[in-house]
């Protein structure tokens, strides 16, 4: 069965780095195109980055030039560089397929972005 695990989450303060990510089971990982999600207290969850199973990226304008997806195929991981972090990237962030079906959502991992 399809499992995703993320981790690497914490508090930083503003201007700071965190790398996450996010163990994938149970899918032909390859090919799957991969993206990170977040979700804020009280929002919806949305979109940040995605990525090809060939590794071209994609991202919303909201982290553009400041996230940094990536992945490796042969340990089946998606990884997230976030720097210049701002209080607005508090969120929970998650991992999953680009488009449905969706795997089962993990439990995500929390980022706290506060002085």
């Amino acid at each position: 069965q399809v499992q995703l695990v993320e981790s690497g989450g914490g508090l930083v303060q503003p201007g700071g780095s965190l790398r996450l990510s996010c163990a994938a089971s149970g899918m032909n990982f390859r090919i799957t195109f991969m993206a990170w999600y977040r979700q804020a207290p009280g929002k919806q969850r949305e979109f940040i980055a995605r990525i090809t199973g060939a590794g071209t990226p994609n991202y919303a304008d909201s982290v553009k030039g400041r996230f940094t997806i990536s992945r490796d195929n042969t340990n089946n991981m998606v990884y997230l560089q976030m720097n210049s972090l701002k209080p607005e990237d508090t969120a929970v962030y998650y991992c999953n397929r680009v488009s449905p079906p969706f795997a089962p959502w993990g439990q995500g991992t929390q980022v706290t972005v506060s002085s």
